[in-house]
Order: C-alpha cells, then structure tokens, then sequence
C-alpha cells in the first residue's frame, strides 16, 4: 500500500479480470472507489462508482485542478476510520479505459474526491497522510490491531 503503483503498459485480457474482480470486491462492502493496490495488486488501475456510473482506468492521472472543498473520507484499507481531507472541488481525470482507449473525465465534489483519493493509493498516499502527527499514530495503531485481528 505504500509503494508507488506500476504503470501499464498495455490493458490486456488479465486487467479485464482484475477489473472484474476489482468491481465485484468494492460492491461486495458497498465502495465507491478501489486501487489494485488496495488488493495486493501493485499496478495503476482504480474503480470509481458513485452511482452514476461505473469508471474503471488504466494509468490514471490528474490534469487539471481547481476550487477547494472538505469532505470526510473513509478507506476500505483503513476500516472504521474517517477523516476530513481537503482536496480540490473540480478535476480532470486522464487514464485509458478497459479497452485502451484513453479517456478524459471531467469530475466535480463527490466524484472529484473519490478519483483524487483512488489516484492517492496509486502513489502509496493514504488518508491517515493528512492528519496531524499525533492523530496519524493513533490511526496506525488501528490500522496494526485490524491486521492482527485484536480490532
């Protein structure tokens, strides 16, 4: 999770299953976003839903930027813990498709914080990153008794 993600050279038929894969994991405890990462898959492709409509990018990458907004984010990596991250308001999302097409996707509020947050796991970022030191330690115990099966 903390490691930057591979970029892909070329969407093949095993993204498409990841993909697949990916999509039935997030619906299963009702996600909004996932990062192969997130399932121990060190390659650049994410999965955003909202509810209006499914995005699955290969190499995704934030192009523009704009406004500000707060809204408190939860990770299926970090169960049971939420925090407040500010983040643009407006971004333009770059990345292929499932078929390599490429793809541009304009994002706003809710939309634009879930890509903005997907693409973070891409680099390794988590939200636990955007609290202050004090708050991070308590977040990372957390993190360690959830792994170890104590939370």
């Amino acid at each position: 999770m903390r490691k930057k993600a591979r970029k892909v050279e070329s969407v093949t038929e095993r993204h498409r299953k990841v993909f697949d894969e990916m999509v039935r994991l997030m619906r299963g405890v009702r996600g909004i976003g996932l990062a192969a990462p997130q399932i121990g898959i060190n390659e650049c492709l994410i999965i955003v839903d909202i509810g209006g409509g499914l995005f699955k990018l290969v190499n995704p990458r934030i192009t523009e930027k704009e406004g500000e907004q707060v809204m408190e984010e939860g990770c299926l990596s970090v169960p049971g813990v939420y925090v407040k991250v500010k983040r643009a308001a407006r971004v333009v999302v770059e990345g292929m498709d499932e078929d390599g097409k490429l793809r541009k996707i304009e994002a706003k509020e809710l939309l634009a914080t879930v890509f903005q947050h997907e693409i973070d796991h891409l680099h390794g970022k988590l939200i636990c990153d955007y609290v202050p030191l004090f708050k991070k330690i308590e977040i990372e115990a957390r993190i360690m008794e959830y792994k170890t099966g104590k939370l």
